[in-house]
C-alpha cells in the first residue's frame, strides 16, 4: 500500500471502513501529512508509526474501527482525548462539518505543537488543538455529544464519562480492549467491548 487510495482500498475491503463520512475523511484528510518527514514513505501502511516523544499514530484499521464505533454525525461537539500529531482531529472535523466543533487534547507540549501545524493545513475553523493539565479531558469544554480517547487507560475514567452528555458516546481503549460506552439519562454507563488492540498508555489519567 504505497497510496492512499491503496490504503482506503485495503480498510474497506478488510470490512473496517464502511460509513460514507469516515470514507470521505479518510480520502480529504492525508496520513502522510501527520508523519515525518523520514517516514513519510510508510505513511500508508497499515501500521502504528512513531511521532516522537514515545507516542505513535494509530495504524489506520484500528483508527478506522474508533471512528465507526464513535458514530459522529453532522454538527456533534467532540472531543477528542491524546490528539497527537493531529491526524484524528482533522478526520473528526471533516467528519462533523462545519456546524460541529471538535477539540483535540493534548498533554506533551511538543505534540501539541505538532498537531496544531498539521491541522491548521486544512483551514477548519471548527477544530482546534488544546494543551491540556493534569486533569483528563477538557471539563470547561465539556458536556460532548462525543469523546474518542487515543490512548489506553487502566480502566474507564470517571472524569471523561462526567464530560459527556446524556445519550452520549465514547470510544476508548482500556487495556488491550476498545471499549464503546453510552451514557444512560441515569448517569448510568452502558459498555461493549472490543478486544486485541494495543495502544500507548494513557498519560495524565484520573
Amino acid at each position: 500500500m504505497n497510496t492512499l487510495a491503496s490504503l482506503i482500498e485495503h480498510l474497506k475491503d478488510t470490512g473496517v471502513l464502511k460509513t460514507p463520512a469516515i470514507i470521505r475523511a479518510f480520502e480529504h484528510i492525508d496520513r502522510k501529512y501527520f508523519v515525518s518527514e523520514e517516514l513519510r514513505s510508510l505513511a500508508y501502511a497499515d501500521e502504528a508509526l512513531p511521532i516522537g516523544m514515545g507516542q505513535t499514530i494509530s495504524q489506520p484499521f484500528t483508527v478506522a474501527f474508533m471512528l465507526e464505533l464513535l458514530s459522529a454525525q453532522k454538527g456533534d461537539y467532540v472531543l477528542d482525548v491524546g490528539s497527537g500529531s493531529g491526524f484524528t482531529t482533522a478526520l473528526l472535523a471533516d467528519i462533523i462539518g462545519e456546524k460541529g466543533r471538535v477539540i483535540g487534547v493534548e498533554i506533551v507540549p511538543a505534540l501539541v505543537s505538532m498537531g496544531k501545524e498539521n491541522l491548521a493545513r486544512y483551514h477548519f475553523a471548527h477544530a482546534e488543538i488544546k494543551k491540556t493539565g493534569e486533569m483528563l479531558g477538557s471539563p470547561a469544554d465539556a458536556p460532548f455529544d462525543k469523546i474518542l480517547v487515543s490512548a489506553a487507560a487502566e480502566q474507564i475514567p470517571l472524569s471523561l464519562v462526567g464530560q459527556l452528555k446524556v445519550g452520549g458516546r465514547m470510544v476508548i481503549p482500556v487495556g488491550n480492549d476498545i471499549l464503546k460506552i453510552e451514557k444512560n439519562a441515569d448517569g448510568s454507563i452502558a459498555t461493549e467491548k472490543h478486544s486485541g488492540f494495543v495502544f500507548v498508555p494513557l498519560i495524565g489519567e484520573k
